[in-house]
């Protein structure tokens, strides 16, 4: 267990959320993960029979009924301010996160979603979104993908070299995805390619790198661009190999992020945070600081 007032100390000071959703009601959840559905053949996620289909993994997956919805962009910095989130990036490609983009511009930061099957309209979007918006980070779900495209396809490469024009992050699911996709489009070892290839790529793995925690740590040592958030994961569940790591020479590289609202509730994670053996100094960067360095986030102080 950590050392309690190191952890609190370090949450006083804020902390980041660079992966966030907002909520949704349960037809806007099923709707939103028609893209799933398309690309799999289990009866259970293609008939619908998952709502979320990565739901057999998660309890109590937080869920609202379309007569229970209020402002999403309230709801979500409501939510923020209860748990001591002091800045979180979210999704712009439709009207609620421009919408808290522009109302809470020292709170909500941009990202988008990339899917090379679209060629040089793929790199366009994100010269576009670049022009209209700050934006921090470019995302990818190479297993959810239809057709599916594997981190080293040479379908990423224009995709990486303009991250790296516009200087955003680049962030990625690796390891076994949860809905029932093939995993092979995001090996771990595929990334060893990408970061030989595009040295100066900032890229960030997303949902745990599992089964291969052990190679996302020697790939994190070696490459100095690469970096590991915890999405997808509850603190009680984060890869051993990863808090080794942490505590140890990757201090700098290991990132929050929770999953609000597809799995996990705010509630949970900070309830299970303080049993994870960080080092007090870890804290943190773990909470906040490299995320603001990785993603070029401003520093903000936080008044209480």
């Amino acid at each position: 267990m950590t050392d309690q007032s190191a952890y609190e100390a370090a949450r006083a000071g804020g902390v980041v959320d660079t992966a966030v959703g907002f909520p949704k009601s349960r037809d806007d959840m099923y709707e939103f993960y028609e893209f799933i559905r398309k690309g799999s053949h289990d009866s259970a996620t293609k008939e619908g029979e998952l709502e979320f289909p990565a739901g057999y993994m998660f309890k109590n997956v937080p869920k609202w009924e379309s007569d229970e919805m209020g402002d999403p962009v309230e709801m979500l910095f409501l939510e923020h301010q209860r748990h001591g989130i002091t800045q979180a990036i979210v999704g712009v490609e439709d009207e609620i996160g421009r919408r808290a983009v522009h109302a809470l511009p020292d709170h909500f930061f941009a990202s988008i979603g990339i899917d090379p099957n679209e060629g040089m309209n793929a790199v366009r979007k994100i010269d576009r979104y670049a022009n209209e918006f700050d934006l921090k980070a470019v995302g990818a779900f190479p297993s959810g993908l239809y057709p599916q495209v594997a981190l080293n396809d040479k379908m990423f490469y224009p995709i990486y070299a303009k991250c790296i024009e516009v200087d955003v992050a680049f962030c990625s699911t690796a390891g076994v995805p949860g809905p029932r996709l093939q995993f092979a489009p995001q090996e771990v070892a595929l990334i060893d390619e990408v970061c030989w290839f595009f040295p100066e790529l900032r890229f960030v793995t997303r949902h745990g790198c599992e089964p291969w925690t052990a190679l996302a740590a020697k790939l994190l040592l070696k490459w100095p661009n690469l970096y590991y958030s915890t999405t997808a994961f509850a603190p009680k569940y984060y890869p051993k190999d990863i808090i080794d790591f942490g505590n140890t020479r990757g201090a700098d590289k290991v990132i929050f992020s929770g999953y609000f609202p597809a799995g996990l509730s705010y509630e949970r994670i900070f309830d299970e945070m303080p049993n994870v053996p960080f080092r007090d100094t870890v804290w943190p960067k773990f909470l906040r600081e490299n995320a603001q360095r990785v993603f070029k986030l401003p520093e903000k102080a936080v008044t209480r």
